[in-house]
């Protein structure tokens, strides 16, 4: 049981009840969290985890919220973000030292600025490092698992470092998904600066012309399945455009669902179901969605 006066004794950051997650997702879906927490700094976050592990209480971490749908009735137990309390971001022997708050697009120009190559097409993806990580974040045919030495991470109630072998790395998966990733280390390739730079700004170019940066949306919302693409596929299926509710598969990009102003996570639940079997109607192909739900139940997953 979590208690408000236990927690007090010694977190120093914000903590809210019942606090409206469409407020904190891209999305702007998503009912309130029984607790939502922004520890102060790595200390104020580690102590609040052995806190809630300890007293048996379910929490879900998160950064942006750029690639999460909440549910409409909201999160049971404590929603914590990482953000503000996993801030650095230095240049270290020859490697770029990363915590799991810092925003990819930070990320990105720093690496850029200390002429390091190979992360600049995650430019413009509107997340964090810890969240890249965790889902294996990539575009334009890499991924930021490519660069990764190692991962610190909370795993079983302790810090532990994670060596990019025993990682788990796949397409859009690693074998994060029930840890706390505090850090990771990059060991990446000298470029040049002018070069990169300009790959950066082609990176954004492309993004800005190709998806619905207009509406809310959480990205892409299937992956890619082997030897296709979901984009192209929804299309095929006739589905560009197609409305539930205020929640549209995008006339601009088909992988994309965005909120059109009053979309319910509901309406997003029962577009992604349609868009699923109409793919597979059609092509035998089930798509799998690449962003995560929070919030439901393992049936409505």
């Amino acid at each position: 049981m979590i208690s408000m006066s236990e927690i007090q004794k010694f977190f120093r950051g914000a903590i809210r009840v019942n606090e409206p997650m469409a407020n904190h997702t891209w999305m702007k879906v998503g009912g309130p969290a029984d607790w939502y927490a922004e520890p102060r700094d790595r200390e104020d976050l580690v102590a609040l985890i052995e806190y809630l592990q300890k007293q048996g209480a379910p929490f879900v971490v998160i950064g942006r919220g750029s690639n999460i749908l909440v549910s409409d009735a909201g999160v049971r137990g404590a929603v914590i973000n990482v953000e503000q309390a996993l801030q650095t971001l230095t240049k270290k022997n020859g490697k770029v030292f990363a915590e799991a708050g810092v925003r990819l697009t930070h990320f990105v120009d720093f690496c850029i600025q200390h002429e390091l190559a190979g992360v600049e097409m995650l430019a413009g993806i509107p997340g964090t490092v810890g969240g890249a990580v965790v889902m294996n974040a990539g575009a334009y045919g890499g991924t930021i698992s490519d660069y990764i030495a190692e991962v610190e991470v909370i795993r079983n109630g302790t810090v532990a470092l994670v060596s990019k072998e025993q990682a788990e790395f796949s397409y859009r998966h690693s074998g994060f998904t029930n840890d706390v990733v505090l850090s990771a280390l990059f060991l990446l390739p000298k470029g040049k600066k002018e070069e990169l730079a300009q790959r950066r700004r082609e990176c954004v170019l492309k993004r800005n012309q190709t998806q619905p940066l207009e509406f809310p949306n959480l990205g892409s919302m299937f992956k890619n399945p082997p030897n296709a693409y979901a984009a192209q596929l929804i299309e095929q299926a006739g589905l560009k455009g197609k409305r539930i509710g205020g929640a549209q598969v995008s006339e601009k990009h088909a992988n994309f669902i965005v909120n059109l102003g009053n979309a319910t996570a509901t309406d997003v639940m029962h577009l992604v179901d349609l868009v699923q079997r109409t793919v597979y109607q059609h092509f035998g192909v089930l798509l799998e969605l690449e962003v995560k739900l929070v919030g439901f139940s393992p049936q409505q997953g």
